[in-house]
């Protein structure tokens, strides 16, 4: 299987999660917003800092002959999301809560043509095993998020229209998460995101 997402800590944290269990799931490729070049039997797309699946990217992946199934890999498992996942063309869609067990049996399941989603409930919390930006500094999932939204320049408004939360809620994670990185103020946050695995790596290459 590959997996794909933007940002090198979470495809690095995916990789070790699934290493106990390399003699029923190989991780052949895990890349940041590259095409999938070598034959997979599933394709995980990853949503971390992005509320829903982009579009778009699911289309793209499943385009790719060399992906033989798509399924979706997120925090935010709600029905109008899994929906629109299948109807896509997806075959899976995951809840990062699953334990990694679970998630290997998922990725066997849809690899052996079944359809297979998590039970729609919202957004859900993080698989203790998985990894994000800022986890080390004692940034949650959310707040992780949020940074990394600030430091593609982001709004307060388009990151609350993003992850469809409040101003006021995204302004207490931005505040929690400043006082986490010692930052007093927007730049300062953005400077901290750079330097600390904050910026996807598709951004970095396009600058």
């Amino acid at each position: 299987m590959a997996l794909r997402n933007d940002y090198e800590i979470v495809l690095g944290g995916f990789r070790r999660m699934l290493e106990r269990y390399q003699h029923r799931v190989e991780v052949v490729e895990v890349l940041e917003q590259h095409r999938i070049d070598q034959p997979v039997d599933v394709a995980l797309y990853d949503t971390f800092a992005q509320h829903e699946p982009e579009h778009d990217v699911v289309a793209e992946m499943l385009a790719n002959p060399m992906n033989a199934v798509v399924a979706i890999y997120s925090w935010n498992v709600e029905q109008a999301f899994i929906d629109a996942a299948l109807q896509q063309g997806a075959r899976g869609y995951f809840a990062k809560s699953m334990p990694a067990m679970e998630l290997v049996e998922a990725i066997e399941r849809v690899a052996a043509g079944e359809v297979v989603t998590s039970p729609a409930d919202g957004r859900v919390r993080s698989n203790a095993a998985l990894d994000w930006p800022g986890r080390a500094d004692g940034i949650s999932d959310r707040e992780s998020e949020v940074l990394a939204l600030i430091t593609q320049g982001k709004s307060n408004a388009e990151i609350a229209a993003q992850t469809h939360l409040t101003q006021n809620t995204i302004k207490t994670h931005i505040r929690s998460a400043y006082r986490k990185i010692g930052a007093a103020n927007r730049v300062e946050a953005v400077l901290w995101g750079v330097q600390n695995g904050f910026q996807p790596d598709h951004a970095r290459s396009r600058r």
